[in-house]
């Protein structure tokens, strides 16, 4: 069980990691997509959800603050999820559907991220 624990780990924080890194790769791009939803200052934004994603991946990944690593999973999520997922307000219904699906992703992400919190700690193969 402590092998699966550890794959668990390493699929969840891995994408948020990935995710993180994405943020700062494709940093113009990202910072045009929240401009269009409304997000002000879009580039620090981007740089900072990014900074999110990154180091709470890497501390479910390590086993390192978790519980500093659920807040900034849970404090990305939240937030992000209502202000650029709100597929109520789409008339289009494919791309309703798009948004409603990654507005139910995140929220499951997050439930996830909040699991970790029961986890009795420190986990094992952390650093």
């Amino acid at each position: 069980m402590d092998y699966l624990f550890l794959v668990s780990r390493i699929l969840f924080g891995g994408y948020f990691v990935i995710n993180g890194i994405n943020h700062f790769r494709h940093l113009s791009g990202t910072a045009g997509y929240a401009a269009s939803k409304g997000v002000p200052y879009p580039k620090l934004a981007v740089a900072f959800t990014g900074a999110l994603l990154l180091l709470g991946g890497l501390g479910i990944v390590l086993g390192l603050y978790v519980r500093l690593a659920v807040l900034l999973l849970v404090v990305f999520l939240i937030p992000v999820t209502f202000k650029m997922h709100q597929y109520w307000k789409i008339g289009d219904p494919m791309q309703k559907m798009g948004e409603k699906i990654n507005f139910q992703k995140n929220l499951a992400l997050a439930g996830g991220a909040i699991a970790y919190l029961f986890i009795t700690l420190p986990w094992v193969f952390s650093i």
